[in-house]
């Protein structure tokens, strides 16, 4: 029987830049030692790409999180320079136009077609079980509490925050932020203060826009095509509609107001500390992060806002 003896026999394995020295001895050629050796071997990697996966990991977490609180810093600058810009109110209405009235005929129409298609599939299904009667209510709490404010500020941010996105990197990129700045002059107080306050108002108006144009879809869809009776599709909108389904469409119209301009506004902002590209192809990378994150957060922000109004 052989009898393990100490001789050393140094295993040099390499983990994240390190040299760890194992020195482990046996009589040559034993299969035990060898054995031995591929399990520390194995098990000494596996623990040290652990290590590498949680690190990076944990680095990309810490920079969402900075990320965040710097969105959240700049809101809260663009929120406090509402109150200290000069001449404000020119630039709010120009801003009030571009995001609410170019975007108004976008919203009819997706509004139009939500309702027409919302009325002929709910009417084919509650036919089946006899509640045609109650088409009215469905529809209409369904775009009230749903689909109008998500779908309106989805489209907004495709028409406007995409827009914003994109402006405000070029401004960025050819140093007329920079400029602003020299002639002591605020570019968020400048920039984003009268966007963020033009979002504001607008966006609760086309949610309720998008609302009653999605109901006249629904009547169209439901009681001139198919032949539901009128009275009973506005009697059931009248019946189920209160005013804490209105307001927390209004609510949440409001709340993605926010959350659009200070994605949309913040990416253009800081389009030239990208890492994915220099110049114009950081404003294209720039409106991209800022449209795809918008909806992101329009998405999570419904179901959070959506459970504490339940």
């Amino acid at each position: 029987m052989q009898f393990l003896s100490l001789q050393t026999r140094p295993e040099t394995l390499v983990a994240q830049g390190d040299f760890s020295m194992y020195k482990i001895a046996a009589q040559p050629g034993s299969e035990q030692v060898r054995t031995i050796l591929n399990l520390v071997r194995f098990f000494r990697i596996t623990m040290s790409d652990q290590k590498i996966k949680l690190g990076i990991a944990l680095g990309l977490c810490l920079d969402c999180i900075g990320r965040i609180g710097e969105m959240f810093l700049f809101l809260l600058e663009g929120l406090g320079r509402i109150f200290t810009t000069k001449r404000l109110f020119p630039k709010l209405l120009r801003q009030i136009y571009v995001i609410g009235g170019q975007s108004l005929p976008v919203i009819l129409l997706i509004g139009l077609f939500t309702g027409l298609v919302l009325g002929l599939q709910a009417f084919y299904a509650m036919s089946m079980f006899g509640a045609q009667g109650m088409l009215g209510s469905l529809l209409s709490l369904t775009l009230v509490r749903e689909l109008g404010p998500v779908l309106t500020a989805i489209m907004i941010t495709a028409r406007a925050g995409s827009a914003m996105a994109a402006e405000i990197g070029v401004m960025r990129i050819s140093e007329q932020i920079d400029a602003l700045e020299v002639m002591d002059i605020s570019p968020i107080g400048y920039l984003v203060s009268p966007r963020l306050l033009a979002a504001i108002i607008a966006f609760p108006l086309l949610t309720s826009i998008f609302n009653m144009i999605g109901m006249f879809g629904g009547y169209l869809s439901a009681c001139l095509l198919l032949g539901m009776n009128s009275g009973r599709y506005f009697s059931g909108i009248e019946q189920s509609l209160t005013w804490s389904d209105i307001s927390g469409s209004l609510i949440k119209g409001l709340v993605f107001a926010i959350l659009v301009v200070m994605v949309c506004a913040y990416q253009g902002y800081n389009a030239h500390h990208r890492k994915d590209g220099k110049g114009a192809q950081a404003v294209g990378s720039a409106t991209t992060s800022a449209v795809v994150l918008s909806c992101v957060l329009i998405l999570a922000g419904d179901y959070v806002i959506t459970s504490f109004l339940l």
